[in-house]
C-alpha cells in the first residue's frame, strides 16, 4: 500500500508500568525484531503497519478485504509522564494493556491502569486486550496464569501471555484488539463515538463524514 492508500487509520495505544516490555513488543510486532538494550521511553513514541482485515459476513462468509493504516502509540510507564500519557487516552481507538509477568507490582497495577482508561479513554468501556508480557521467562514468573485470566474475565477483556523475545502471541494479541474496533465500528450506526481524525472511510476522514442525527456517543 502506498502512502494514503487505505481506508483505515486506526491508533492503538500501549500502556502498562515502566519496564514490562511495551517498546520491545511493538517492535516484535511490526517489525518481528526484539532488542533487549531498549531504554525507557521518555514521554510518547509511535510506530507504524499496514495491513489488511478481512471480515466475516452475517452468513459467516468473508468480505471484502479492508487495508489498514495502524498507529501503535508507545506511552512511558513513569508516574512523572502520566499526565501527557492520558492525553493521548482519548485519540485512540483501541488499547494494549501490559504487564510484566516476572513482576507481580505491576500486575496489581493493571487496576490502576483500568481505572485510568474509564476516566479519561472515548467511552467507558473501551476496546482492551490485556498481555501478561514476558511469558518466556518461565523460571522467574511471579503472577499466575489462572490470577492474570481471572482479572481479564473481572473486566471482560481478552488475556494473551506474550513474549517480546520471541514473539509468542503478539500478533494474536493485536489482531484481537483490531478485530474488536472493527466489529465495534460496523455495529455502531452512529460514528461520533470515533476520534476525530483517527478513521479514514473511502477516502474521507471521519470528520468529512456525514453527522448521524442522534450527536449521543455510541453505546455498543
Amino acid at each position: 500500500m502506498s502512502d494514503g492508500d487505505y481506508d483505515y487509520l486506526i491508533k492503538f495505544l500501549a500502556l502498562g508500568d515502566s519496564g514490562v516490555g511495551k517498546t520491545s513488543f511493538l517492535y516484535q510486532y511490526t517489525d518481528g525484531t526484539f532488542n533487549s538494550k531498549f531504554i525507557t521511553t521518555v514521554g510518547i513514541d509511535f510506530r507504524e503497519k499496514r495491513v489488511n482485515y478481512k471480515s466475516s459476513g452475517q452468513d459467516g462468509s468473508s468480505v471484502r478485504g479492508q487495508k489498514i493504516h495502524m498507529q501503535l502509540w508507545d506511552t512511558a510507564g513513569q508516574e512523572r509522564f502520566r499526565s501527557l500519557t492520558t492525553a493521548f487516552f482519548r485519540d485512540a481507538m483501541g488499547f494494549l494493556l501490559l504487564f510484566d509477568l516476572t513482576n507481580e507490582q505491576s500486575f496489581l497495577n493493571v487496576r490502576n491502569w483500568m481505572s485510568q482508561l474509564q476516566i479519561h479513554a472515548y467511552c467507558e468501556n473501551p476496546d482492551i486486550v490485556l498481555c501478561g508480557n514476558k511469558c518466556d521467562l518461565t523460571d522467574q514468573r511471579a503472577v499466575r496464569e489462572d490470577e492474570a485470566r481471572e482479572l481479564a474475565e473481572k473486566y471482560g477483556i481478552p488475556y494473551f501471555e506474550t513474549s517480546a523475545a520471541n514473539g509468542e502471541n503478539v500478533n494474536q494479541a493485536v489482531d484481537d484488539l483490531l478485530d474488536l474496533i472493527m466489529r465495534r465500528m460496523e455495529r455502531c450506526v452512529d460514528k461520533s463515538w470515533i476520534p476525530d481524525g483517527t478513521v479514514r472511510v473511502n477516502g474521507l476522514t471521519n470528520s468529512e463524514i456525514p453527522e448521524s442525527s442522534d450527536k449521543s456517543k455510541c453505546a455498543c
